[in-house]
């Protein structure tokens, strides 16, 4: 059986209750969701009616109607952040973020937004002294992410959100790979826009994700087209969340994002969080203190995601992933990790490295099958290194 330790890509495997909620809605509620009176339709609306409730609950939202469904964390950072930024615009972010928001901001960057970079160490880590430093006049928004999906590091948005707040500026937070790993409650972080996706921490399907707008904050959408509601009217002057969901939703991905709601509420936010941070401390650990392999990232002790990049000796990433799938049957990610500032600071741009990181349904076994695995594949890299001298 493989172990699977690639959750920072995607979770897996997807909790029972998640499955049966996707099947369920394609077999009795396959209706166009807002699109019609009969019961069908009707059942279907309320799925996600019901669905955005407890996206809201989740996130400690009183009006479900600023938690807006979208694709995944990418289509969420782009509707914030071409939906918010104009030119003569300035927005301030950091050097290791993901290419969902480092991409869409070099597109701004050509129509006229000004972007400036926040530096980070060797570990990732970003100081919220030299984000707020970078300031200026006509800053509009701020935007970071709360756990890095390359070295682990955490940014402490809560303490940027209240900075931000005392000077009027938003910070929008990619919570790609802290949404069900790390707290996000609404009320520890004024003026914050929220982008998420389902597939990851949530326990969701692929193609479903998640955006929370405060409700003083406007943006203009992006899509336009049919919402089933007031026709007539142009899209910018429907109210939330129809100005931001045309089109038909993906019902029954959302139907499976509540599923996997459920499952966390159930199963106790607070104690999937400390199952995670107890294994990826015993990865960070047992890989730490192997030979010819470097660990980047914060050190031991120091908060960081459920994730561990490393590398063994001079093997390229994809040589060392390639061989824990092959001849351990265990599931990694190698390369870039579409972070390639992240990498920048950790001196792995040319290599990138390999990634295991950890989901609720991992246990002490698989952690102690992965660092078994890496030690054999550094014994072997460290023989052939010596031969070669």
């Amino acid at each position: 059986m493989t172990v699977y330790l690639d959750n920072a890509a995607s979770s897996c495997p997807k909790p029972a209750a998640v499955v049966e909620a996707v099947k369920d809605c394609l077999e009795n509620f396959c209706a166009n969701p807002g699109r019609g009176a009969h019961k069908l339709a009707v059942a279907a609306a309320r799925i996600i009616f019901q669905a955005r409730a407890k996206a809201a609950g989740l996130l400690g939202v009183e009006d479900s109607a600023n938690v807006i469904f979208t694709q995944n964390a990418t289509d969420s950072l782009n509707i914030a952040l071409h939906g918010l930024l104009s030119p003569g615009d300035h927005v301030v972010t950091s050097v290791v973020e993901h290419n969902a928001v480092l991409r869409p901001l070099m597109v701004l960057a050509r129509g006229g937004v000004g972007v400036s970079f926040a530096g980070a160490d060797p570990a990732g880590r970003v100081d919220p002294e030299e984000v707020l430093a970078l300031l200026g006049p006509n800053t509009r928004l701020v935007v970071l992410s709360q756990a890095s999906n390359v070295s682990g590091a955490i940014t402490p948005v809560a303490e940027v959100s209240a900075a931000l707040n005392e000077r009027g500026v938003p910070l929008l937070i990619d919570a790609a790979q802290s949404g069900g790993s790390l707290p996000l409650d609404i009320k520890a972080l004024p003026a914050s826009i929220i982008a998420l996706t389902g597939h990851k921490g949530l326990m969701g399907p692929q193609g479903i994700g998640l955006l929370y707008v405060p409700p003083d904050i406007e943006l203009r959408s992006l899509r336009q087209g049919g919402t089933g509601t007031r026709s007539e009217e142009e899209q910018d002057a429907l109210g939330r969340p129809d100005r931001y969901e045309s089109g038909t939703l993906n019902t029954p991905g959302i139907a499976g994002l509540a599923a996997g709601i459920d499952f966390l509420e159930r199963e106790g936010l607070e104690k999937i969080a400390r199952h995670k941070a107890g294994l990826v401390a015993r990865l960070h650990a047992g890989l730490a203190g192997l030979d010819n392999v470097s660990v980047y990232g914060p050190k031991a002790g120091e908060p960081r995601a459920p994730l561990v990049a490393f590398n063994v000796g001079d093997m390229t990433a994809a040589d060392v992933a390639a061989r824990l799938d092959c001849e351990h049957d265990i599931a990694s990610r190698a390369g870039l990790h579409c972070a390639p500032g992240a990498h920048r600071v950790m001196g792995t741009l040319k290599r990138g490295a390999v990634r295991l990181s950890v989901g609720p349904f991992n246990s002490s076994a698989d952690i102690d099958a992965a660092i078994e695995a890496v030690a054999g594949i550094a014994s072997q890299a460290d023989r052939k290194g010596r031969r070669a001298q």
